[in-house]
């Protein structure tokens, strides 16, 4: 099977080699046919679901994958997904790898990136295909009814920044289609009653209700036959398939009818059991039997602590660790448990949900302190994930033991399982039940903490199950007693992603889910994977150069006011401020200050560099003074509007200033034709400034729009900014002849002067 998410080396030529090899494996004729009668099967019934198409991203974290959410019906014998791609964008757009995952109960867990996830976390290898844009089918035989979600993606992107207008736009369009098979006459097997099933050409589908507290199911074909000859052939299927994990139970009765049963410890309870029948004679040769079920029922001990508290009123609470004193509540539920052979099997201690807030709950103990565990039997705590709206988040078991109350050859072994508990400690440690395989934990005097991380667990009901061990000295065990804290809670997001991550709710036709969006080069499920971070060292130093390379704007600024071109001055002085405090505020890192809201630096810093470059070639076409505040005003409100459309489009700020770059070409055209020379006339104008200036700028939009990556963006883009005000001060034209050097500085003196009018050669005193 292809793992993902587990960050081992050769997850993708696993992908490649498993994919195609289990769509061969699962990929069965549907039970509608068999045999040679070519009689298709009147109890099925075919069903078909689909989900609106969604758009595919290249995947940089969890919320570039697009989720999918089906839920199949009960009584299903076949699953049947028909993947469809379709490509939009022109010949330009190449074939692109689609990674597209499965996953039954919850969201899958992935992880393209090779990160690594946090410390204490189980995670399962997902199930996942690749595919090119071509439609995709796999088959699933008995899956298990209830949520299914399908999650797909692109290839991991690029750290290219491509500017949106200047690159072709691909889209890759991808809709999963679920195909139901289901069952509409399914016999049922009461427990201890034989049920006869005669097999020809179509196979019998059973089913068996698992009630609460089972501690063992047995499945036996008595009086078994094949046409009068003795022997079994017939082939069991119990239990559904899930992915990524199948636990289904499979036997195959060849021989003798005494020897075909089988035994299934701890399975699922309360919830129907599917059984599949199969014939294995040939077409034509029928096969008898009866099946039996047997139930083996498990006793519970139900601890009631408001009845031990107010049978035991002299119970103290020990301050200095938070646990409640041994009382004797507790040592008469230690006597019974130690009685051999007697009717209970488990403790089961009641848990209170408690919801927080989305996708956030507090599970703790009614007495809101710890839990008893024994040797006799396991103490048994079941956590109510079942709503539908709870894995989408991280479930997180902590749990820790009384140094004093733990002895150097005694062990407090814990499983975590869903759908049914884990009961067999005495036998076995695996904590693998019926159909799953659990969490295994395990507290001593040497690691007296534990901690499990579950992200996205399945929708069901979880159980903690613990037993206190002694695998050294049995007898040790007999009388001690172990009191464990416990901390139960589910989180949309572990540690809210660290201080470099930022938790996000997604949503997919009303199902919410979270995931981290990471910062500051830190990767990760919970953003703790620092092999890429910066130091906080290099992120005031991007702070710094982002910040301080706008200081640059102070030539243009300087020069406007020397020129006496007091709008421009302004407008450079605008973009000087807001592309200084948007960069503080961009930074992803502890180097942060915003002054005002995100956006709205935003906002400013690009519609500032619009204008800056608008302003500064109106102003090389040297046009009247009301045709050129008229069209800087117009260019304004057109920058304005279209940031306002859509604010990373390129030719929104290349659309106005082509058309500025049109008019001073035209004025300089008018003006070379009026005058029979060149224009600018000086040959020093064109050397020194105008060639330097248009080479900055057309470096500066290279950077920009072609070289500019995650890695680099403090350099490249601090860059842009020295080259666009270095630019704007080189073009910039001269000052009129007759305007002196800060004429206009000098009218907003404090006194009398008197003022030359330049049309009237008069001299008035203001």
């Amino acid at each position: 099977m292809g793992r993902a998410g587990t960050g081992t080396g050769g997850a993708a030529v696993a992908a490649a080699v498993a994919g195609p090899l289990l769509l061969l494996l699962l990929a069965r004729p549907p039970p509608a046919t068999a045999g040679d009668c070519g009689k298709s099967d009147i109890r099925l019934v075919s069903e078909q679901f689909s989900q609106a198409p969604q758009k595919l991203s290249f995947y940089s974290w969890y919320g570039s994958a697009r989720l999918f959410h089906f839920r199949v019906p009960p009584d299903t014998v076949l699953l049947h997904w028909l993947l469809q791609v379709s490509q939009s964008g022109g010949p330009m757009c190449s074939n692109v790898e689609i990674t597209v995952y499965f996953r039954y109960g919850a969201p899958p867990v992935i992880n393209p990136l090779g990160t690594s996830f946090p410390a204490n976390t189980s995670v399962q290898p997902s199930f996942f295909v690749k595919m090119l844009q071509s439609n995709a089918s796999i088959n699933i035989s008995h899956p298990a009814p209830g949520d299914w979600f399908v999650a797909a993606h692109l290839p991991p992107s690029s750290q290219k920044i491509e500017v949106k207008g200047f690159v072709p736009t691909c889209a890759y369009i991808f809709q999963p289609d679920m195909l139901v098979m289901r069952v509409v006459e399914v016999s049922i097997l009461e427990p201890n009653v034989p049920l006869p099933q005669t097999l020809l050409s179509h196979p019998s589908y059973l089913k068996i209700f698992v009630p609460e507290y089972t501690q063992e199911l047995r499945l036996e074909l008595q009086g078994c036959a094949s046409n009068g000859s003795l022997g079994c052939p017939v082939h069991l299927t119990v239990g559904s398939a899930t992915l990524p994990s199948n636990f289904q139970k499979v036997l195959t009765c060849t021989g003798p009818a005494w020897v075909c049963h089988l035994l299934l410890p701890s399975p699922p309870w309360d919830r129907w059991l599917q059984v599949t029948a199969k014939s294995l004679a040939g077409p034509h040769v029928s096969v008898a039997f009866s099946a039996v079920v047997t139930l083996t029922a498990c006793r519970p001990w139900i601890v009631n602590f408001k009845q031990l508290l107010q049978s035991s009123p002299n119970q103290s609470c020990n301050a200095s660790t938070g646990l409640l004193s041994p009382s004797p509540g507790y040592q008469d539920l230690g006597r019974n448990i130690r009685v051999g052979g007697g009717p209970f099997c488990l403790v089961n201690y009641q848990v209170m949900r408690e919801d927080m807030d989305v996708v956030s709950v507090h599970f703790r103990p009614m007495d809101r302190v710890s839990v008893l565990v024994h040797s006799g039997m396991p103490s048994v705590m079941r956590l109510y994930l079942n709503t539908g709206m709870d894995s989408g988040g991280s479930l997180t078991i902590s749990l820790w033991a009384n140094k004093s109350m733990i002895s150097n050859n005694t062990l407090v072994m814990v499983c975590v399982n869903a759908a049914s508990p884990f009961l067999l400690f005495n036998t076995s440690l695996n904590c693998t039940t019926a159909f799953f395989q659990g969490y295994s934990l395990s507290l001593s005097t040497s690691s007296r903490k534990a901690k499990l991380i579950i992200p996205y667990p399945e929708t069901d009901n979880w159980y903690l199950s613990l037993q206190l061990v002694c695998p050294q000295s049995p007898e040790e065990c007999e009388k001690a007693k172990v009191l464990i804290e416990t901390t139960l809670y589910l989180v949309p997001c572990l540690d809210d992603c660290g201080p470099y991550g930022q938790c996000i709710l997604l949503r997919r036709h009303g199902y919410l889910y979270a995931g981290c969006s990471c910062k500051a080069g830190w990767r990760g499920w919970s953003c703790t994977d620092n092999s890429t971070a910066q130091s906080t060292a290099q992120q005031r130093m991007a702070t710094l150069l982002l910040t301080l390379s706008n200081l640059m704007f102070l030539a243009p600024i300087t020069l406007s006011v020397y020129r006496c071109l007091l709008v421009e001055a302004s407008i450079y002085a605008y973009t000087m401020f807001f592309s200084t405090f948007y960069h503080a505020c961009d930074q992803p890192g502890e180097a942060v200050l915003c002054i005002l809201n995100y956006d709205t630096l935003q906002y400013c810093d690009f519609l500032g560099s619009g204008v800056s470059i608008w302003v500064t070639i109106l102003c090389m076409a040297r046009l009247k003074a009301a045709l050129k505040y008229v069209l800087l005003l117009l260019g304004t409100l057109v920058f304005a509007m279209s940031l306002q459309l859509d604010r990373r489009g390129a030719w929104n700020m290349m659309g106005p200033c082509l058309f500025a770059f049109v008019i001073m070409v035209t004025m300089w055209v008018y003006r070379c034709g009026h005058r029979r020379h060149c224009y600018p006339t000086s040959w020093q104008r064109w050397v020194f400034y105008l060639l330097p200036g248009i080479s900055m700028a057309a470096l500066a939009i290279t950077i920009y729009t072609s070289m500019m990556t995650s890695d680099n963006y403090y350099y490249t883009h601090s860059i842009w900014h020295m080259l666009l005000a270095g630019s704007a001060a080189f073009l910039l034209p001269p000052r009129d002849k007759h305007v002196e050097p800060w004429a206009c500085s000098q009218k907003f003196t404090c006194h009398y002067q008197i003022c030359k009018n330049h049309r009237e050669e008069l001299y008035t005193v203001t």
